[in-house]
């Protein structure tokens, strides 16, 4: 039998009408969890369903006898087309975000790996003082992103050439980050990690595992905040900085700028620079950081601090050799604070207001080949690495 409005047999009409229902009902499931494992995007995910829907309501349509195709064609056409303009759209949206997305993770750690080829850590114009052989009992390094180019110079001059990868988890000498070195260390899992003051948290972990840690100041480093290069601020006050990042300042005319709202990036909880800026804020309460989705890696999504995008009205911080690298690869500035410039003479100097020391921590009081290592980067030849990888010495 055929219809009115359709060539197609009906009974052929309801085989491929059940047959796309089916298909669809049946393997939604399987590819929602897919394109959500492998693509968590809330807005994608939605335009997903839209088009099963929409598949889903041909099929329906199918197993109507009498049915005026053109009209019905017409609107199924117009909807799919919105939804691929929108996802198109989306793509390009997401792929604008990722361009301006920078993240101290975006430095590659491994152009500063102690023995790689054209290794960019630093190196000493004469032999180390201290030389660790293979058998020795050598300390296990892990630390801060932003510290790691000058561990790794140290571990150049002082320890057996060989291989040492920074993002294998248990290695000899890695960077996991300033959070899971501090985990690790408390744990046993290595021994000297070197890192900013450790955060409220860290302590408090510390306190409940028996540990002390000894903390044994290596060098300075400036803390220092940036913006995007096309905007007109170039100094704030730290009582600005405060204001912005508690709230209480929402919009950049209030501190010079234009008349735009203030993003605000923040960092991860118990990072090095997130650390640094609980620190700046002493007893002023800090607002809850920009958040972003991620996938965590099982399925799952999860809201995490978002990493900092380069918007015109985008303000971020880290410590001075990694926005010295950012600024090198990106349309960013750094601002001046209280009118102070964030360079290593003004560290020195102690004007620049938001510098601090970093350290060689240590699970209880270091043993001997550790201390052997502390004494040794305290002396002129470690100090001396810390002034070539671009931070500042203890004195000059």
């Amino acid at each position: 039998m055929k219809t009115k409005n359709s060539g197609i047999p009906y009974r052929l009409r309801i085989l491929f009408g059940c047959l796309i229902i089916l298909l669809t009902v049946t393997g939604s499931p399987v590819l929602l969890f897919l394109f959500w494992f492998f693509t968590p995007n809330r807005v994608n995910l939605i335009l997903l369903i839209s088009a099963l829907l929409l598949i889903v309501l041909f099929g329906i349509l199918l197993l109507i006898r009498n049915i005026k195709w053109k009209p019905w064609l017409i609107t199924l056409g117009t909807a799919a087309g919105v939804l691929l303009a929108v996802y198109v759209g989306n793509c390009f949206y997401q792929q604008w975000e990722k361009s301006i997305q920078i993240d101290e993770r975006g430095v590659d750690l491994g152009k500063y790996e102690p023995f790689a080829s054209n290794t960019k850590a630093a190196s000493l114009d004469e032999p180390a003082l201290l030389q660790f052989k293979k058998g020795d009992s050598i300390p296990r390094l892990d630390g801060a992103t932003a510290l790691y180019p000058v561990y790794s110079a140290f571990v150049r001059a002082t320890y057996p050439q060989g291989d040492y990868p920074v993002w294998l988890g248990n290695g000899q000498v890695v960077c996991t980050n300033t959070v899971h070195a501090w985990e690790r260390l408390i744990a046993g899992e290595t021994d000297i990690i070197f890192t900013a003051a450790p955060s409220a948290e860290q302590k408090l972990l510390a306190a409940n595992a028996g540990v002390q840690p000894v903390l044994t100041p290596i060098g300075k480093e400036a803390f220092v905040f940036f913006v995007n290069q096309s905007n007109t601020v170039d100094n704030l006050t730290l009582d600005q900085v405060r204001g912005i990042y508690s709230g209480a300042v929402t919009n950049w005319k209030e501190v010079g700028g234009k008349n735009t709202a203030i993003r605000a990036f923040q960092r991860p909880e118990s990072s090095g620079s997130q650390t640094a800026l609980q620190s700046l804020m002493g007893d002023t309460p800090i607002m809850t950081p920009i958040q972003q989705d991620v996938a965590d890696g099982m399925g799952g999504i999860i809201r995490r601090t978002a990493a900092y995008q380069n918007r015109d009205n985008a303000i971020g911080y880290s410590f001075l050799f990694y926005a010295t690298e950012m600024v090198r690869d990106h349309d960013i500035k750094l601002l001046s604070l209280n009118g102070v410039t964030p360079n290593r003479e003004n560290i020195r100097n102690g004007s620049y207001p938001a510098s601090s020391f970093f350290y060689a921590v240590t699970n209880g009081p270091p043993d001997q080949t550790e201390q052997q290592l502390i004494d040794w980067i305290l002396s002129a030849q470690g100090q001396a690495l810390v002034d070539k990888t671009g931070y500042t010495p203890l004195s000059e």
